[in-house]
């Protein structure tokens, strides 16, 4: 897809998280908001996957880590169309399968998440494993910068970096911000980018809400020859409504039937 096209599809799948979270009257936004452009870059773009054959042996892995941003990784699984849209607003209802969580019961989930941390050891096994058995498919790994507290993310980075795991692509959510405030008061991440390059990866820095950027980063990664590969994408969270825009108190908060109407008015303004 050209770039308008990816960039009209990231709209799309915000208007679907703003309309789903308000259904369903709970669920994590401003993450969700804020991770569009890069999940359209990937499943729009560069993942080789079938939405006709999920379990397809030779496909790409998404592990997303942080699991609580489900919402933006179903809404771009049903515009991918992994199952119908219209599924979308029985998200965290009583008997559906769209769980507050990542939930395997979903087409094209890889991995059911939510514990935070805990991601980058599995697309370690699974990168591993694809080594192993001289498969050609990648992993690709989701991970917020507020879950980097999380010690077992740099035994699994340490390990990536051991075995060569270049078929491994992580990506980071940099948007400073996690459920009570800033990364850097509440646990400082800095220096983020010299952390991972003295665990043996390659490191890209990019803005993770541009979708040009997001695209040549990705393509890089396809470059790296013995190493697995980090992308800090720099987002603000609840990209897309300004009147959110970088404000941690939208972490986990969903909008009203009345924001509704505010935000996606401000959603159709922005583009």
């Amino acid at each position: 897809m050209e770039i308008p096209a990816l960039q009209k599809t990231a709209k799309q799948i915000r208007s679907h998280i703003l309309t789903m979270l308000a259904e369903a009257g709970s669920g994590h936004l401003g993450g969700s908001l804020g991770l569009a452009d890069i999940f359209t870059a990937l499943y729009f773009d560069i993942l080789n996957i079938d939405p006709k054959k999920p379990k397809w042996e030779n496909r790409d892995r998404l592990v997303l880590s942080i699991g609580h941003v489900a919402p933006v990784l179903y809404a771009t699984l049903a515009q991918r169309g992994f199952f119908p849209a219209e599924e979308l607003i029985t998200l965290r209802k009583m008997g559906s399968r769209l769980q507050g969580h990542a939930s395997t019961q979903v087409p094209g989930v890889e991995v059911s998440t939510g514990s935070l941390g805990q991601g980058l050891s599995i697309a370690v096994g699974m990168a591993l494993a694809a080594k192993k058995d001289k498969k050609p498919w990648r992993v690709f790994s989701i991970h917020g910068d507020g879950e980097l507290q999380e010690g077992q993310i740099w035994e699994a980075a340490m390990s990536a970096g051991k075995f060569e795991l270049n078929n491994l692509i992580a990506i980071v959510d940099r948007n400073k911000l996690q459920i009570d405030g800033n990364t850097e008061t509440v646990m400082p991440l800095e220096p983020l980018a010299n952390k991972w390059l003295s665990f043996g990866w390659q490191v890209i820095e990019t803005n993770g809400n541009d979708m040009e950027a997001i695209l040549l980063a990705l393509r890089m990664s396809k470059q790296s020859e013995h190493k697995p590969t980090l992308i800090i994408a720099n987002t603000l969270m609840g990209k897309g409504v300004k009147s959110i825009e970088n404000n941690y108190e939208w972490h986990g908060k969903p909008p009203t039937k009345e924001e509704l109407k505010t935000f996606l008015s401000q959603l159709e303004s922005t583009y």
